[in-house]
C-alpha cells in the first residue's frame, strides 16, 4: 500500500475476502462507483460484471459515518470472510479507501481475487499534497492532464498545481487579453508544438478533478518568465535583461539568446520582466487574476514571483503586492514562490511554495518562514520529477543537485526541510513537473512513476518516528507490489533498478 497507513492491523482469526466478477458494490447515491469498477477491473482482468445493489447483499460496502474519522479525508476500511467495509465521514475519505481497497487486490489460488483480512484505520498527516504539472514549456491536452488527475489521485494527492504561462508560452484563454492565446500558444520548448485551454476546456480539467476530490491551482508566474506575455502584447514586457549569467546558460545549453518580441524556445531563465509602474500592466493583472480567479472555484490562485532577475528589487517588491492583492481582491488566497516571501506587506493569509534545496542557502528558509500563511514543501532535489533518475536517464536535468534517484527522493521529511518551522505550518507537500524536456504523455509517465509515490508518501504518511513501514526498505518493496497494477492501468513507469532488483 502507497500510502502507508496510519494504522494497519491483521483480524484476528479473519478470513481473506474473494472477489470474482459479479460481486456488489453498495455506496451512497451520490458516489460515483464508476471509476472504482474501472479501476478493479482492470487490476483484475475483468471487462464488466460488478453491479451495484441494496446494502444486505453487498460484498463491498462504502457508507458515510461522522465517528469512521476525526480527520475529513480519513476513512476505516475492514476486510473479513465475505465483506469488505468501508466508512468515513466525506465522500473523500470513502473515495481514499476505495483507493486503498484497488491496492489491496492480489490474485486468490485458483480463480479470482483475493483481499487480505485486515483492519485499517487512516488519515492523511498533511491537508496540501499536491503535483505541478508545467504545461507551459510543453503544452499538454485536456486528456493527458485529466489521466494524470486519475493517476495522482490513485495515490491519494488531492491538488494539482498546473503552471500555465511562461516564456514559451500562454496556455489559457484570456478575453480580456486574446492575443495571449492568439498569439502567444503557438510554440513550446525546443521549437516543439504549443497549444492552450479554451475556457471550457479548463473547466472541464477543473470538474474531473473535482470528482477525483482534487483541487485546481491555477498558476500565473509574474513578474518574470513572462516573455510570451510580451510577444502577444510587447508594450507589456520590458527588454530581455541579457546578463553575463545568462549568456552562460545559454551557452552551456547551446541555444539562443532570447529577442524581445519573438517566440522563445529555449531554456534560459531570468531574463523577462513585465513594465513594472506602467498602468497597463495593472490592468493586465487585474484582468488576468480576475477571469483566471472566475473560471477557479478553488481557494487559490499562485501568482509565481520566482527568478525575476530582470527585475528590480524594488519594483519586484511592488509588483507581488499588487498582484497578491489583485488576487485576494478575486476572493482568492494567493501563493506565491519562497522568493516573494521577505517582500512584506502581502494579504493576510498568503501562502509560500519553497521550491529550494533541502538544506537552504541565501536566505531561502527566512523567506518561507515570513508567509503567514504557512508553506508548500517542493525541495527541487526531493520532488522536482523532471531531475534525472541516474547518469543514464534519457530524459531530464541536473542542475537541482541532482540526479534524484528513488531513494533520494524518499530519504527526507518534510518537518526538518525550514529551520524553525513549526510543523503546523507546514501546509504539505507537493512535488513538480517542469517539462524542458518532457514533450509527450509516455514522458510524463516515465519520470513521475515511481517518484511521484515518495511524495504521496511523505504527504500522507506519519513520520518514520511514527511508523514503521515508513521506510526505505518497505517502500521500495511496496512499490514493486503496485507494479502491476500500473502495468494494468497502462502506466509506462521507469523500471528503477532500485525497485526491479525486489522483485526478481
Amino acid at each position: 500500500m502507497i500510502p502507508y497507513p496510519a494504522r494497519v492491523d491483521d483480524v484476528p482469526g479473519g478470513l481473506a475476502v474473494r472477489l470474482a466478477p459479479g460481486f456488489v458494490i453498495d455506496a451512497p447515491a451520490t458516489f460515483d462507483t464508476a471509476w472504482l469498477r474501472a479501476a478493479i477491473g482492470a487490476r483484475a482482468g475483468w471487462d464488466s460484471g460488478i453491479r451495484s445493489v441494496a446494502h444486505d447483499a453487498a460484498t463491498v460496502s462504502l457508507r458515510l459515518a461522522e465517528e469512521a474519522s476525526e480527520h475529513p479525508e480519513g476513512y476505516r476500511l475492514r476486510a473479513d470472510g465475505d465483506r469488505i467495509d468501508i466508512a468515513a465521514p466525506t465522500e473523500a475519505g470513502l473515495f481514499y479507501g476505495a483507493q486503498t481497497l484497488v491496492q489491496l487486490l492480489r490474485p486468490a489460488p485458483g480463480d479470482g481475487w483475493r483481499v487480505p483480512a485486515i483492519d485499517i484505520e487512516d488519515a492523511p498527516r498533511f491537508a496540501h499534497r499536491g503535483l505541478m504539472l508545467d504545461v507551459a514549456r510543453h503544452f499538454f491536452g485536456v486528456e493527458t492532464v485529466c489521466a494524470l488527475i486519475d493517476r495522482a489521485a490513485a495515490l491519494k494527492l488531492n491538488t494539482l498545481h498546473l503552471h500555465l504561462t511562461d516564456d514559451q508560452g500562454w496556455r489559457l484563454h484570456i478575453d480580456a487579453w486574446p492575443r495571449l492565446t492568439e498569439v502567444a500558444a503557438s510554440g513550446s520548448a525546443n521549437g516543439d508544438p504549443g497549444g492552450f485551454f479554451t475556457r471550457e476546456d479548463y473547466r472541464g480539467i477543473v470538474a474531473h478533478a473535482a470528482a477525483r476530490h482534487m483541487t485546481v491551482v491555477p498558476e500565473i508566474d509574474m513578474p518574470g518568465h513572462t516573455h510570451a506575455v510580451g510577444v502577444a502584447y510587447p508594450h507589456l514586457a520590458a527588454a530581455p535583461v541579457l546578463t553575463d549569467d545568462l549568456r552562460a546558460q545559454a551557452t552551456e545549453l547551446d541555444q539562443e539568446l532570447p529577442a524581445a518580441g519573438e517566440p522563445y524556445a529555449g531554456w534560459a531563465v531570468g531574463f523577462s520582466s513585465l513594465r513594472i509602474g506602467d498602468p497597463r500592466v495593472e490592468g493586465f493583472v487585474r484582468d488576468v487574476v480576475a477571469e483566471v480567479a472566475a473560471l477557479t472555484p478553488g481557494p487559490y490562485v499562485h501568482i509565481g514571483g520566482d527568478e525575476a532577475h530582470g527585475t528590480d528589487p524594488s519594483d519586484y517588491a511592488a509588483f507581488v503586492r499588487h498582484a497578491a492583492e489583485a488576487v485576494a481582491a478575486a476572493g482568492k488566497t494567493p501563493i506565491a514562490w519562497h522568493e516573494a516571501g521577505l517582500v512584506g506587506g502581502l494579504p493576510a493569509g498568503t501562502v509560500g511554495q519553497y521550491w529550494g534545496l533541502r538544506s537552504p542557502v541565501d536566505g531561502q528558509d527566512d523567506a518561507a518562514r515570513a508567509f503567514d500563511g504557512g508553506v508548500i514543501l517542493s525541495p527541487a532535489d526531493a520532488v522536482y520529477l523532471d531531475m534525472k533518475y541516474d547518469g543514464g536517464t534519457r530524459l531530464g536535468l541536473t542542475w537541482a543537485d541532482g540526479p534524484t534517484s528513488v531513494e533520494r527522493a524518499y530519504d527526507w521529511d518534510p518537518a526538518t526541510v525550514i529551520d524553525g518551522l513549526d510543523e503546523a505550518r507546514v501546509r504539505g507537500v507537493e512535488a513538480a513537473l517542469w517539462t524542458e524536456t518532457i514533450a509527450t504523455p509516455a514522458d510524463i509517465d516515465e519520470m513521475v512513476f515511481p517518484r511521484i509515490a515518495t511524495a504521496a508518501e511523505i504527504a500522507w504518511s506519519p513520520s518514520s518516528a511514527l511508523a514503521a513501514e515508513r521506510t526505505w526498505e518497505s517502500f521500495r518493496v511496496r512499490v514493486a507490489a503496485l507494479e502491476p497494477l500500473w502495468h494494468a492501468l497502462g502506466i509506462g513507469f521507469f523500471a528503477s533498478p532500485e525497485i526491479a532488483r525486489v522483485t526478481r
